[in-house]
C-alpha cells in the first residue's frame, strides 16, 4: 500500500505549516504530500486563510527532494485547462518530475459565489471535467492540436515545454464511481480516487471502475484505484482520543472524542497503530492501491511522524 498525506489547505494552513508538513513527510518515508484545492473553509469557519493550491505546490517543489506533490482535487470550475496544464508543468519542472494533478467537477457552491466562479449544474460541471482532462492530457503529450468542445476551443495549441515526467504527470480523477467521472477517467486518467467509503462500498466502486474499463476497451490493471479518507492514529487508546479531540476542534464539528472515533472507524483510517495497519490491509484487499490520509489537525506533525515510523514500514 502506498501512503500519502492529504491536507485541507484552506483551513488556515500557513507557509510555515506547509514547510513543516513537507519536512516530516520527506524524513519519515511517506510517498507524498497532497492538498485540497479550495479558497474558503469547507467547515464554514470564518476567518481562515487559504494559500492558492498550485502556487503552494510549486513552492514546495523547490523546497523538497523526494516526495510527490499534487492536488486532490482541483475543481474544473476554477481554472482554464490550458492555464492549469501550464501551472502543473511548471511545478513538474521545479520538482524534477514529482507532481500529480487531481481533477474533479467541483462541489462547494458557496465558495464559487464568494469568489465569483460560475457554478453550473452538475451535468455541465461533468462536461467541463471531461473536456479539461482531454485538453490537459493532449497539451502535455501532443506536439500541436486543435480542440473544439462545448465549453473550450483551442487552435493550433503547441504548449512548450513539455513535462519532465514521461509520458506526463499522473492524472487523477476524483469521484464516487458514477459514470460522469468514470468514463472520462477511463479515457484520460492514470488513477481514480474516491473518498470516505466503507470496505463494502470500495469493493462496489472498484467493480464499477473495472466495468467502465471493459466498456471503454481499457485494461483495468492500467487504471489505479485510490482512497482519500480521514485519518487519526495514536500509539495507544489515550493518544488516539487526544488526537480525535484535536480534529474535533480543528473542524469545529462538536461532540466528543469517543463518539468521533466510533463514527469514523467504518469509513476512515482511525485507531491505534495496530488497528490502522489492519485497516490498510483490508483496504488493499478491497482493491485500493494508494491511500491519501486526510490529516485534519495539520499542526500535529507528531502524528505524521508516527505514521511514517510505525505504519508505513508495516504496509
Amino acid at each position: 500500500m502506498r501512503v500519502c498525506l492529504m491536507i485541507e489547505g484552506q483551513e488556515d494552513v500557513t507557509w510555515d505549516d506547509w514547510l513543516a508538513l513537507a519536512r516530516v513527510c520527506e524524513e519519515c518515508g511517506l510517498e507524498g504530500l497532497f492538498r485540497s484545492d479550495h479558497y474558503a473553509s469547507v467547515f464554514g469557519v470564518a476567518g481562515r486563510g487559504a494559500l492558492d493550491a498550485w502556487a503552494t505546490l510549486a513552492a514546495l517543489a523547490a523546497r523538497t527532494e523526494r516526495i510527490r506533490l499534487g492536488s486532490l482535487v482541483s475543481p474544473a470550475t476554477f481554472r482554464h485547462p490550458s492555464a492549469l496544464a501550464k501551472a502543473v508543468v511548471t511545478a513538474d519542472h521545479v520538482s524534477g518530475g514529482r507532481v500529480e494533478l487531481g481533477l474533479g467537477a467541483g462541489w462547494n457552491e458557496t465558495e464559487h459565489a464568494v469568489y465569483g466562479f460560475p457554478f453550473p449544474e452538475r451535468s455541465v460541471r461533468l462536461e467541463l471535467l471531461a473536456e479539461q482532462l482531454e485538453i490537459v492530457h493532449r497539451q502535455w503529450t501532443e506536439d500541436a492540436f486543435d480542440f473544439q468542445g462545448r465549453h473550450y476551443r483551442l487552435e493550433g495549441c503547441r504548449a512548450l515545454p513539455k513535462p519532465v515526467q514521461d509520458p506526463h504527470p499522473p492524472l487523477l480523477v476524483g469521484g464516487s464511481a458514477g459514470r460522469g467521472t468514470l468514463e472520462p477517467a477511463v479515457r484520460w486518467a492514470d488513477e481514480y480516487n474516491t473518498l470516505f467509503a466503507s470496505v463494502e462500498t470500495l469493493r462496489a466502486r472498484r467493480r464499477a471502475l473495472d466495468a467502465a474499463c471493459e466498456r471503454g476497451g481499457r485494461d483495468p490493471a492500467t487504471l489505479a484505484f485510490s482512497l482519500m479518507t480521514t485519518c487519526v492514529v495514536g500509539a495507544d487508546e489515550a493518544e488516539l482520543r487526544r488526537r480525535a479531540a484535536g480534529v474535533i476542534s480543528a473542524t469545529a464539528a462538536g461532540g466528543d472524542a469517543e463518539a468521533f472515533v466510533a463514527d469514523h472507524r467504518a469509513t476512515g483510517v482511525v485507531g491505534t497503530v495496530e488497528d490502522v495497519v489492519e485497516r490498510l490491509a483490508e483496504l488493499e484487499a478491497a482493491g485500493v492501491e494508494r491511500v491519501f490520509l486526510q490529516h485534519l489537525d495539520h499542526r500535529d506533525t507528531a502524528m505524521v511522524e508516527l505514521i511514517g515510523r510505525e505504519v508505513v514500514p508495516a504496509v
